[in-house]
């Protein structure tokens, strides 16, 4: 096997090699994307159960504000 200058040769374990392919070209774990938001205020909470869908509870001042919701995990 010959290398030529300038070519690097990574030996990987193979469990390392096996994470590492889970992972997108942009650094991100597969089926992730980065979103990038601007706004005016931020608040973290989990969807809660509620009938047959989810909930979550926001300030009274938001009513009639728009609203982004991503979910992160």
């Amino acid at each position: 096997m010959s290398i030529s200058p300038g070519e690097r040769v990574l030996n990987m374990p193979r469990e390392k090699k096996a994470k590492d392919e889970r992972y997108s070209a942009g650094g991100l774990p597969e089926g992730r994307v980065k979103f990038e938001v601007y706004g005016e205020e931020m608040i973290q909470k989990r969807v809660r159960l509620s009938g047959n869908s989810g909930r979550v509870y926001l300030p009274p001042d938001w009513v009639d504000h728009q609203v982004k919701i991503i979910r992160i995990d």
